[in-house]
């Protein structure tokens, strides 16, 4: 005698219904990504589920679309943590501008600076160290196939010049010692030379860094001070040693 049809049906509901509580989008108390899958991809909608406010759920946030577990330091990134605001979203830019709220918790960095945006990298490059990588935000930096888009390889290529200006002006800087400083409540603010003249110089590589014009303050000797572009302080001696700001 052959077996019931209903037999067969019987036997696959169990099945179907593993399915349906593993992957339906409403099983929102379940894990939403496989940890052992470090190229999981994830949309904005999903990566906010992980914002620290379910205790059922790992903590996640993204730097640069990479995402990283972050659940380790749940006293941080947790709900009513300091950095609660990472959690749950790609906000990159935050990370260096120090804005937390409204536009400021952006992913883009447009506008930012070669060292502005290379702080960024060292940051994703301490989440790398630190926490574990589970996957990608898809959006800005990644594709839907989790391939890095141009505006990633742009970012990426302006740290990289932001790092290599960074180091040549540091050799360029060596040339010419800085001042010695100090501050005390009595006597405010003073730079000082053991050998040679305080002069306010312009750091010429700081505009393709910054993108503003800034100055330091650098020991000249006798026969140098005649060179242009040096800037005596303000209430300064021509030939003193030590200056009061």
């Amino acid at each position: 005698m052959g077996r019931s049809p209903l037999v067969g049906i019987a036997l696959l509901v169990p099945i179907f219904s593993f399915l349906f509580l593993k992957f339906s989008p409403f099983n929102l108390h379940l894990p939403l990504y496989p940890f052992s899958a470090s190229q999981k991809l994830f949309t904005k909608q999903q990566l906010a589920l992980y914002n620290g406010t379910d205790a059922a759920l790992p903590i996640l946030l993204a730097i640069l679309g990479s995402v990283f577990d972050v659940t380790k330091g749940k006293s941080h990134y947790g709900l009513g943590g300091g950095y609660n605001h990472f959690a749950g979203r790609d906000a990159s830019r935050a990370f260096v501008s120090g804005n937390f709220s409204g536009d400021g918790l952006t992913e883009s960095l447009r506008g930012l600076s070669s060292t502005e945006v290379k702080g960024v990298v060292d940051w994703r490059d301490f989440y790398v160290r630190t926490y574990i990588p589970v996957g990608k935000l898809v959006g800005l930096y990644y594709d839907s196939k989790g391939n890095p888009t141009k505006y990633l390889k742009g970012v990426e290529a302006k740290a990289a010049r932001g790092a290599q200006l960074m180091e040549k002006q540091k050799v360029e800087e060596a040339k010419v010692p800085s001042c010695n400083s100090r501050w005390s409540q009595e006597d405010g603010s003073e730079v000082w030379c053991e050998i040679g003249y305080p002069r306010l110089v312009q750091r010429p590589i700081e505009i393709a860094l910054t993108g503003k014009m800034s100055k330091r303050c650098a020991c000249f000797n006798k026969a140098e001070l005649d060179q242009p572009g040096l800037e005596v302080y303000e209430g300064c001696e021509y030939f003193s040693n030590l200056c009061r700001l």
